[in-house]
């Protein structure tokens, strides 16, 4: 089998192609073929050194994909040889196969492609998570979407306007705003610097937003804050690109709530994962939810698809290709 490997923590050089005996499924896994892997900022934590820590290199990267079915273990009873399947977190996906354990895949519906199942599931399960869970967008809700012509922002729109909210979509550069736009921001405003919270107050009339979704990193925070509306809900996620520092509680403005949300609270248990993925899925079939793939790497080319992610001038899902 091949699969990409990182030798060091380090830049996108770190991370080779190498070839590996194949795998064998044990007890409660299955053996799948690959046929589209995501990239995503948790890889590139893991390769800078920053996730996996207590794991000795080389280490596999990759955590996502889709992909058939080829062998299952012992004791597994609902997935057979043949099955489409996806996943959201197993180690070692930037491959052509890998061993997976079998609560952490999902079927894929005949009507979904590999890639667009791949390219769905992290991403539209965190966004799913916000928007739904962690604070659940009521009809007329204006929520600012942080980096919203990327693959989080550009789904999240797309959630929070399928329930009757509005989008303040914020990204880096002019280039994007059509992506945001398209996904169905009604006001975009373009910034690199973190000084977007006097848009966002004239936008809302001086009263602020209901909720913020900021996985931008500490450069945004304090403008997050600035932006969100008395009672309003601070949505941080993103851990790669570094946290606020400490807070004193007492200095949180207008009551605002804050906290820190991850995907793996809405979907703690098989059948939530099931369930979930399943209903990103029935979006994607009735037309609600759109997915678009910025770009797609053979896997090859693993370093490349790292490198464009961290120049932050992609939108969209980025995808590997064994």
């Amino acid at each position: 089998m091949r699969i990409v490997e990182m030798n060091r923590a380090g830049g996108p050089d770190v991370i080779g192609l190498v070839e590996r005996p194949d795998p064998r499924p044990g007890p409660n896994e299955a053996l799948v073929e690959i046929a589209a892997a995501g990239v995503n900022f948790m890889d590139v934590g893991v390769r800078q050194g920053l996730f996996w820590t207590d794991q000795q290199d080389p280490k596999p990267l990759g955590v996502e994909g889709a992909g058939r079915i080829l062998a299952v273990g012992d004791q597994v009873r609902h997935l057979a040889p043949g099955d489409r399947v996806a996943w959201i977190y197993a180690p070692g996906s930037y491959a052509d196969r890998a061993v997976i354990p079998a609560d952490a895949l999902v079927p894929v519906p005949d009507a979904i492609d590999d890639r667009t199942a791949a390219a769905v599931m992290m991403q539209g399960l965190t966004a799913s998570h916000f928007a739904t869970d962690f604070y659940p967008v009521q009809p007329g809700d204006v929520a600012l979407v942080h980096a919203a012509a990327g693959g989080v922002g550009q789904l999240l729109t797309q959630i929070i306007k399928s329930r009757g909210g509005h989008v303040i979509g914020r990204v880096s550069g002019e280039e994007k705003v059509a992506s945001a736009k398209a996904a169905g921001a009604d006001h975009v405003i373009v910034d690199m610097d973190g000084n977007f919270a006097a848009e966002v107050l004239r936008l809302t009339g001086g009263e602020g937003v209901n909720v913020v979704y900021d996985g931008s990193g500490p450069k945004t925070f304090q403008g997050s804050l600035d932006s969100l509306r008395r009672s309003g809900t601070f949505c941080w996620f993103g851990p790669v690109l570094g946290g606020p520092g400490a807070l004193e509680i007492t200095s949180l403005p207008k009551s605002v709530k804050i906290g820190y949300a991850t995907f793996f609270d809405h979907i703690h248990t098989p059948e939530l994962l099931r369930a979930r993925a399943a209903r990103l899925f029935d979006w994607i079939v009735a037309g609600d939810l759109t997915v678009q793939i910025g770009g797609v790497y053979p896997l090859a080319e693993a370093a490349r698809a790292h490198a464009d992610m961290e120049s932050r001038k992609t939108t969209g899902k980025l995808l590997l290709i064994p």
